[in-house]
């Protein structure tokens, strides 16, 4: 199993609309190009001033799927978070694989 981490720090000015963009309409996007078989939201528990982090994991069954979703999918999604909520939203990803 390929678990594709993505971590998004996030400005408490946007929070509440990021929040509800991510769960109503980005992850259910992400869900289906059917690359994935389930995802998780965590809040990262930091000590930070301003601002809420989070990891969202998308699990794909082997890393073909997640290497089409990256090549289909990835730039299109990852354009729109970034036109809605620019530098409000920062995000990075990691890939890790079941041992």
């Amino acid at each position: 199993m390929i678990l594709y981490n993505i971590t998004v720090a996030v400005d408490d000015a946007i929070h509440d609309e990021w929040l509800e963009w991510m769960t109503q309409e980005h992850i259910p996007e992400v869900m289906a190009t059917n690359k994935f078989m389930r995802w998780k939201m965590y809040k990262v528990l930091l000590d930070k001033e301003d601002g809420v982090t989070y990891s969202i994991q998308y699990f794909a069954e082997n890393m073909a799927d997640l290497q089409l979703y990256q090549a289909l999918h990835a730039n299109d999604l990852q354009a729109r978070q970034q036109e809605k909520f620019s530098d409000q939203a920062l995000a990075f990803s990691t890939i890790l694989e079941e041992v």
